[in-house]
């Protein structure tokens, strides 16, 4: 993903100079250059120093301008979107375009406020094709980039060449396509391109900040047009959701938490999108290691402050009712004597929130689940103590519920 990009361009004295897109130098010199440093040395010891070169010009996209199209960023995959109860019909939609373009949704119109995944998604079509479809002419951009192009022509007296380049295509892409609204000229371009595509069954997808009607100073026809194909939102993510994106991101860290209800915490805390949990954990990341303390709910706590000042109440009879719908039970069964491998990890998970969530001793936590006695609720709890951090099913399990428990708690405050 990272270093197919890069390209070796020539060897001057002991620097050997590499090229590759600026979406992909930045964060390849940052990682990687130790070890490709290293890799080549290996093969020729006189190499002691390597420097990455901007693209050469005649291999950017675009001669009729100086304006470099943003790319898609090369981490944008379906394999990395979570999908939540807020994206999931955006997802769904996105897939099915980039799996049969120009045949399910044309034009697809994802809009929703920043920090969404609406450029995810994006990508996620465009890097999709790229890999499964190469030979289809895909161009994704941003509006930003496609004005600066268009205007870039009219200076440059290249028109006919933009003109080519953004219609003789099979798939357009364009991100925050709101910020053509209010250039006439841009709108008349656009309106003229979009058209040229459509009629020729090329596939386009666009997103935006707000639906095509709300965008107000938007011409008529384009906002029409906009409309013709499937327009789908994308909303806040729920607890769930942004726990889940939480845990991935640590795990591509490669960090190891002991504390399970920190993410929980981190979660709850940041509720507004996806782009400030990311950014609340990498500065949540810093203070740890700066002040050298574990990443724990009591750093959350000091970095993010509550803005409420009772915590939603959790009850151990609340646990247990959710963990039984979970597991498609019920909680008489989870009570009961049975030991068939379903319900008895439902039991242990159930056994370990409670322990973990509430107050209850272990004395009580047993009267709790059919009067078992303080060692088989030890017992519950070390099993999924192992396993939760090797068990990507339990993980994901223990997760979910915390989150929905959570959720259930702040509905009934």
């Amino acid at each position: 993903m990272w270093l197919a990009p890069v390209k070796p361009i020539g060897l001057r004295g002991s620097t050997l100079h590499l090229e590759a897109p600026d979406n992909v130098t930045t964060w390849v010199d940052r990682r990687y250059s130790s070890m490709i440093l290293t890799a080549i040395a290996d093969a020729d010891p006189s190499v002691t120093a390597i420097s990455f070169e901007p693209l050469a010009a005649e291999t950017r996209s675009g001669p009729t301008s100086s304006v470099q199209a943003p790319g898609p960023n090369p981490t944008h995959i379906f394999d990395r979107f979570v999908i939540g109860p807020g994206n999931h019909l955006a997802h769904a939609a996105a897939l099915a375009v980039a799996e049969a373009p120009s045949e399910a949704y044309n034009p697809l119109f994802l809009h929703g406020p920043p920090g969404l995944g609406k450029t995810h998604l994006l990508g996620a079509i465009a890097n999709y094709l790229e890999q499964n479809v190469p030979e289809l002419r895909v161009l994704y951009t941003n509006a930003e980039a496609f004005t600066a192009e268009f205007v870039g022509s009219l200076k440059a007296d290249g028109i006919t060449a933009f003109k080519r380049r953004y219609r003789d295509i099979d798939v357009l892409l364009i991100d925050d396509i709101q910020f053509i609204a209010g250039k006439p000229a841009t709108e008349e371009e656009f309106f003229h391109t979009f058209n040229a595509l459509h009629e020729s069954g090329s596939q386009i997808v666009l997103s935006a900040d707000r639906t095509p009607g709300e965008i107000s100073t938007l011409a008529d026809r384009l906002s029409d047009r906009f409309e013709w194909g499937l327009t789908v939102p994308l909303d806040s993510p729920n607890l769930a959701t942004r726990l889940t994106v939480l845990r991935h991101l640590v795990t591509e860290a490669g960090l190891e938490i002991t504390d399970q209800e920190a993410l929980t915490m981190l979660a709850r805390r940041v509720e507004t999108n996806l782009r400030q949990l990311h950014g609340a954990l990498t500065r949540t990341i810093a203070e740890a290691s700066l002040s050298s303390t574990p990443l724990s709910s009591e750093l959350i706590g000091r970095i993010f402050p509550s803005r409420v000042t009772d915590s939603a109440p959790v009850t151990p009879e609340g646990i247990r009712e959710i963990t039984a719908r979970h597991f498609m039970t019920d909680t008489e069964t989870l009570v009961s004597r049975k030991r068939d491998q379903r319900t008895s990890n439902a039991r242990h998970i159930a056994i370990y929130l409670t322990r973990e969530m509430t107050n209850l001793s272990l004395p009580q936590i047993g009267e709790l689940y059919g009067g078992r006695d303080h060692s088989t609720v030890l017992n519950s709890i070390d099993r999924i103590d192992e396993r939760i951090s090797v068990d990507p099913e339990v993980t994901t399990a223990v997760d979910t519920l915390r989150a929905t428990i959570h959720s259930q708690a702040d509905q009934t405050r």
